[in-house]
């Protein structure tokens, strides 16, 4: 059972502030987000915030591009110990509306100063949250607009720039509905995928050769960590006991999910950062329950 220790909101500077990320390196905390005047296509920045305690933040950086909508970053540490930000390039007209996307990287010795962000695949993909071991990064790509068809393409990576296919996705029954993922890789060498809507999947090396598992629940913006002994906690957007949308931690294994704790949240909400550092878990998410849509970092002990 997870116990919630503590929550306070500790960004909200933009109309909207959303889809976060949490890391603890170069010994401070690192959390980053998207702002915007709303959730959907408009121009966007991506922030980047320092603690070195977790109570007190601070604005290091922003990533933008002209009159792009930068979405979904994701902070990992590479081999060589620089710190690597994930985001996505979506182009939109005039109008706001939908033209293409491309994902794009970041790369900083420090945490504070960032080089510019590079295009890398093709157009359309979007490279969701990397994962890495033993010197290689792993990300799943979603491709598609819309619910259905989507695709998800697993690719890997030595250097964040250059990215190299590994194998499609190809859910049961004919499913073309793979979207946001993220993959983690236990002791024994197993990779799990916890995917968007409805699916975990696990394979064994080299990550050809997938199992999929659908569940009772839908999420939104799953994120989800490895603890010792292979235990699994996951975070994503699910349902409160009053139906509506909230952030909500659940137990999972290689083939099921159990939802355990509703965190203080509503609305547009989700979208978890989540670290575990000194025996507690360290979560970072967004919601709207309170007003705008703001940052909020938790602090839970886990049975």
């Amino acid at each position: 059972m997870a116990e919630l220790l503590s929550v306070r909101r500790i960004w909200d500077h933009a109309p909207h502030n959303a889809f976060t990320d949490l890391l603890w390196s170069h010994d401070a905390w690192w959390c980053t987000c998207r702002e915007a005047g709303e959730h959907g296509h408009v121009p966007a920045a991506i922030r980047i915030l320092r603690s070195p305690d977790g109570d007190r933040w601070s604005s290091v950086a922003e990533l933008t591009e002209p009159d792009v909508d930068l979405r979904d970053p994701k902070l990992s540490i590479m081999p060589d110990g620089r710190l690597m930000l994930l985001t996505c390039a979506n182009f939109i007209d005039r109008r706001g509306r939908y033209l293409t996307r491309s994902p794009r990287v970041s790369f900083s010795a420090d945490g504070q100063s960032w080089s510019s962000p590079a295009k890398c695949l093709a157009e359309d993909h979007w490279l969701w949250r990397v994962t890495w071991h033993d010197g290689v990064g792993y990300s799943v790509s979603k491709l598609g607009i819309g619910d259905n068809p989507r695709r998800g393409f697993l690719y890997r990576t030595v250097d964040g720039l250059e990215w190299d296919f590994v194998t499609e996705f190809l859910l049961p029954d004919d499913t073309w509905t793979a979207s946001e993922t993220t993959v983690r890789i236990l002791t024994d060498g197993d990779m799990v995928a916890l995917i968007r809507p409805d699916w975990i999947g696990v394979s064994p090396p080299p990550y050809e050769d997938w199992s999929f598992t659908r569940i009772g629940e839908s999420l939104g913006g799953p994120n989800f960590i490895v603890l010792p002994g292979d235990r699994m906690w996951a975070c994503a957007r699910g349902r409160g006991a009053d139906g509506r949308a909230a952030t909500v931690l659940s137990r999972m294994t290689r083939h099921s999910y159990a939802p355990d704790l509703v965190l203080p949240s509503g609305g547009d909400t989700s979208y978890a950062g989540m670290v575990w550092r000194e025996n507690l878990l360290w979560l970072s998410y967004y919601s709207s329950h309170e007003d705008h849509a703001s940052i909020y970092l938790a602090q839970l002990r886990l049975d």
